[in-house]
């Protein structure tokens, strides 16, 4: 065993959560740990962990950016022709996870991917920067390419092609997570970690337990 892993730990001690002091929806005390992380100004605070599985339960992970949720789920944006475009089509159960070290948070979902609508996918894109909007036509993602000097040329050919009105492309778009379990994690002392899992039985309502650590 490398002692020098092994002896990494941390003692987590910041707060604790509590089945009197929770919202009775899950979203609720999303929306609350949510605005804790922002205002903690903790960098990147949108990033989450994306599992994916093929079919066969061949599982893949990444990182994507958060860029948007309400009641119906979670939102992120990516080419549908990607490896996870790719293996949400054919398996759309997903998982996503925040872990928020500042705070001594984690929060794990579980749900359902769906495709968003397309004036949704045009609203996120045409709020992106020129070069990001340029990078979605550029990069065939996930594809091997040669070299660096593909993406280069795309770039050039694609700006030359649209100029400063740069359309969506078909292949690019967002999904929404749609949540059936969602699970709060705080750290505590001794590795006694407080661990509360909402399950939904139906629309808006969820069951509520507590998960050993």
């Amino acid at each position: 065993m490398n002692r020098d892993i092994a002896d990494i730990r941390k003692n987590y001690s910041l707060e604790t959560l509590d089945e009197t002091n929770i919202a009775g929806s899950a979203m609720e005390q999303f929306t609350i740990w949510w605005e804790d992380a922002v205002k903690s100004e903790i960098d990147e605070v949108n990033a989450m962990t994306l599992a994916t599985a093929t079919p066969d339960g061949k599982p893949s992970a990444r990182i994507v950016l958060l860029k948007d949720y309400d009641e119906r789920g979670f939102v992120f944006y990516t080419n549908y022709k990607s490896n996870k475009g790719h293996a949400l089509d054919a398996n759309p159960h997903a998982a996503l996870n925040f872990f928020w070290k500042e705070l001594e948070r984690q929060i794990r979902i579980e749900g359902i991917a769906e495709k968003v609508s397309g004036p949704e996918s045009d609203e996120y894109f045409f709020s992106r920067p020129a070069g990001s909007r340029i990078g979605a036509w550029a990069s065939p993602q996930s594809s091997v390419i040669q070299n660096r000097e593909m993406l280069d040329e795309n770039v050039a050919k694609y700006s030359k092609q649209f100029g400063d009105e740069i359309p969506r492309p078909e292949h690019w778009g967002g999904f929404r997570i749609k949540p059936v379990i969602i699970e709060f994690w705080q750290g505590r002392s001794n590795r006694l970690h407080d661990r509360i899992r909402y399950t939904l039985i139906e629309k808006n309502k969820w069951k509520i337990e507590r998960l050993a650590p």
